[in-house]
C-alpha cells in the first residue's frame, strides 16, 4: 500500500515529524499569546513575532540549503538535521522545568524566538533532502502517487497535533508539548536511519561549480521562466494575506467569537480534516480541468472563504469555514509543483523550489508584522464603518487578507492563463 519499506520509513517518519511539529507551532502560539503575554497589548505582536522568526531563518537559509542538499548524502543530511533540533527543542523543554520565576518572562520569550529561528533554519536542510531522496527509493511511476500519500499526511497531521496541543498546554503543562516534539525527531531519525536506498540509486557527486555560480543559475531560472514569474507574484499576494490571518486568529477567537483560546486547536484540527478531503480531490481536479486552472480558482474559493471568515461571530460557522478554507488550501498548494515541474528543466527544480521559498517568507515577514503591528497599535475597542459594514482591529486584518487572496487568483487566472498559452 505505501509502495516500497524505504517509502514506509520516510512516510512514518514524516507523519511522526510532522505532528510534533504541529504541536510544537500550536502550542508556542498559545502559550506566548495566552499565557506568558496573556493582556498584555502587544501580544499579537509577539505571536507575529514567532512567525516572522521562522520567516527570517527561511529567507537566509533555503537559498544556499538548497545547493548544499544536493551536494550532500541526502539521508545523512536528514539525520544530522532529526538530531540537531531534538536537541535544540528539548533544551527548552530543559528550562521549563526550572522553579516558576526561575527564568524573567522576558528572557523566556526571547529564547523561545530563538529557538523557533534555529528550528526553521535546520529544517531547511532537513525538506529539500527528503524531497530529494523519494527520487532515490522511489521508481519514477510511484512518484506520483507518493505526492498525493505525503499531502494527505500533512493534513492528518494538521488533524491530530492541534488537538493534543491545547489539553497539553493547559492541563499537564507546556513542557510536556515541547517533550513530544523532542521525541518525535528522535523517532524520525531511527526510522530515517533504517532507510537504505539501493545500490546505484543515490546520484554522483563529482565535480560540482562553485555554491555562487549554481545559486546564480537557478536564480536566472527564476527569472526567464514566465510560470514562475507569474507564480512567484501571486505566492507573495498569497503569502502576505495568509500569515497575517495566522499573526491574529488567535485573537479573532477570544476577541470576536468570544471563546477560550484553547478552541484554537480545534481550529487548526478542522483546517487539516479540510486539507485533508481537499488532497483527495486536487489530483483528479487538476487532471479534468488542469492546474492552471485549478490552481486561481482554489486562490479565489480560498479568499472568498477569508472574507466570510472575518464577518462570522458564532464559532460553529468558523469551524465550518475554517474546514472549507482547508480544502481549497489543499487544492491550489496541490497545483504548484506540477506547474513549477513542467515550466523548469529537471536540472534546475531544486534551485527554484529554493528560489520560491524565500519569497513567500519574505512576504510573510511583511504580512505578519504588519498585522501584528496593527493589531497590537491600535486601542481593543477600535471600530469603523467601510460601506454600512462595520470592522474591528481583528476582523478588519482578516478581510483584508481575504481580498489579497482573491487578487491573487485574479492574476493567477489571467497570468497562467497567459503563459499556459505561450508554453513559457
Amino acid at each position: 500500500m505505501l509502495i516500497n519499506r524505504n517509502f514506509r520509513l520516510l512516510w512514518a517518519g514524516q507523519a511522526v515529524s510532522l505532528t510534533g511539529d504541529t504541536v510544537f507551532d500550536t502550542t508556542l502560539t498559545l502559550w506566548v499569546g495566552t499565557v506568558l503575554l496573556a493582556g498584555r497589548p502587544y501580544a499579537p505582536a509577539a505571536v507575529a513575532g514567532l512567525l516572522a522568526a521562522a520567516a527570517v531563518a527561511t529567507l537566509l537559509v533555503a537559498p544556499l540549503a538548497g545547493v548544499f542538499v544536493d551536494r550532500w548524502d541526502r539521508r545523512r543530511t536528514m539525520l544530522a538535521a532529526d538530531l540537531v533540533r531534538a536537541a535544540l527543542i528539548g533544551g527548552v523543554a530543559a528550562m521549563t522545568f526550572l522553579p516558576t520565576g526561575t527564568v524573567p518572562t522576558g528572557v523566556t520569550v526571547v529564547v523561545v524566538y530563538l529557538a523557533v529561528f534555529l528550528n526553521a533554519a535546520v529544517s531547511q536542510f532537513f525538506g529539500p533532502a527528503r524531497f530529494a531522496i523519494l527520487g532515490e527509493v522511489l521508481a519514477e511511476a510511484d512518484r506520483a502517487r507518493a505526492a498525493g500519500i505525503g499531502q494527505s499526511t500533512v493534513g492528518i497531521a494538521a488533524v491530530l497535533g492541534p488537538p493534543l496541543a491545547a489539553p497539553l498546554l493547559f492541563t499537564a503543562g507546556v513542557r510536556w508539548a515541547l517533550l513530544l516534539n523532542a521525541v518525535s525527531f528522535l523517532v524520525s531519525f531511527a526510522l530515517v536511519h533504517a532507510v537504505r536506498p539501493e545500490p546505484g540509486q543515490s546520484p554522483e557527486r563529482g565535480h560540482r561549480p562553485g555554491v555562487w555560480p549554481e545559486l546564480l543559475a537557478g536564480l536566472r531560472m527564476v527569472a526567464s521562466r514566465g510560470v514562475v514569474k507569474a507564480l512567484l507574484i501571486t505566492v507573495v499576494l498569497v503569502s502576505l494575506g495568509f500569515s497575517a490571518l495566522n499573526a491574529v486568529n488567535v485573537f479573532f477567537l477570544t476577541d470576536n467569537l468570544h471563546v477560550a483560546g484553547r478552541w484554537y486547536g480545534t481550529l487548526e484540527m478542522v483546517l487539516g480534516i479540510g486539507l485533508l478531503s481537499g488532497s483527495v480531490l486536487a489530483a483528479p481536479m487538476g487532471r479534468r480541468f488542469g492546474y492552471h486552472r485549478t490552481f486561481p480558482l482554489g486562490l479565489l474559493a480560498a479568499g472568498a472563504l477569508l472574507v466570510g471568515y472575518s464577518r462570522t461571530t458564532q464559532l460553529w460557522s468558523a469551524l465550518a469555514l475554517t474546514t472549507a478554507l482547508g480544502a481549497a488550501l489543499a487544492i491550489l498548494n496541490a497545483a504548484v509543483a506540477p506547474l513549477l515541474v513542467e515550466a523548469v528543466p529537471a536540472e534546475y527544480l531544486g534551485r527554484v523550489f529554493s528560489a520560491v521559498g524565500p519569497v513567500a517568507q519574505l512576504a510573510n515577514m511583511v504580512g505578519m508584522s504588519a498585522a501584528g503591528w496593527f493589531a497590537g497599535s491600535v486601542p481593543r475597542d477600535f471600530h469603523v464603518e467601510v460601506g454600512g459594514v462595520g470592522l474591528g482591529r481583528i476582523d478588519l486584518v482578516i478581510g483584508c487578507s481575504g481580498l489579497l487572496t482573491v487578487a491573487a487568483g485574479l492574476y493567477a487566472l489571467y497570468g497562467l492563463r497567459l503563459r499556459s498559452s505561450k508554453g513559457v
